[in-house]
């Protein structure tokens, strides 16, 4: 019959004999390197160029805009009404609101500004694919007490690489 003190017992014993299997002796040992081949990725790096070409085009006036020629009249009209006397000054704001727009509309519509007639400098950029191969690992082949064998690692090992040897009593061994 099991009692909690056999059962208490039971564990006990079991996870101390798991304890024990678990206590092999290890070491670190050095094997000789028969070969480090390197493992090269394809890794791809865009980058942007950008050059400046010359591009001609049409002329392609602006947007025209008035509120040039309506300041300009109203000061011209203003400045006329000032220079003349009696039916002279209704003449002299006339003029002066026609000089004024003209003006006005000169300034604002600047004709230097109201399109372009040649070749201009444009920025032209694009993405260009930048592929190139990085090491991202060694192949390599050792041989530990007459055995081959083969690892992958993140580094050159060089002429030996150490090993974590662990010794385990085979198991299936029959007594006698």
């Amino acid at each position: 019959m099991f009692t909690p003190t056999r059962i208490i017992v039971s564990l006990l014993l079991i996870s101390s004999g798991t304890a024990l299997a678990d206590t092999s002796p290890s070491f670190v040992d050095r094997a000789r390197v028969v070969s480090s081949t390197p493992i090269y990725q394809q890794v791809n790096e865009p980058q942007r160029q950008c050059w400046t070409e010359s591009v001609s085009s049409d002329y392609q006036p602006q947007q025209r805009s008035y509120g040039g020629a309506i300041l300009g009249g109203l000061v011209g009209g203003l400045l006329g009404n000032t220079v003349g006397q009696g039916n002279g000054r209704t003449a002299a704001a006339a003029v002066g609101a026609v000089t004024g727009a003209l003006v006005g509309d000169n300034i604002s519509n600047n004709r230097s500004n109201g399109g372009d007639y040649g070749p201009r400098q444009v920025q032209r950029c694009r993405e260009v694919d930048n592929y190139h191969q990085v090491v991202s690992g060694y192949s390599v082949d050792y041989q530990y007490h007459g055995q081959n064998y083969n690892t992958t690692l993140p580094y050159d090992p060089g002429e030996y690489v150490s090993l974590d040897v662990s010794a385990v009593v085979a198991r299936g061994q029959g007594g006698g």
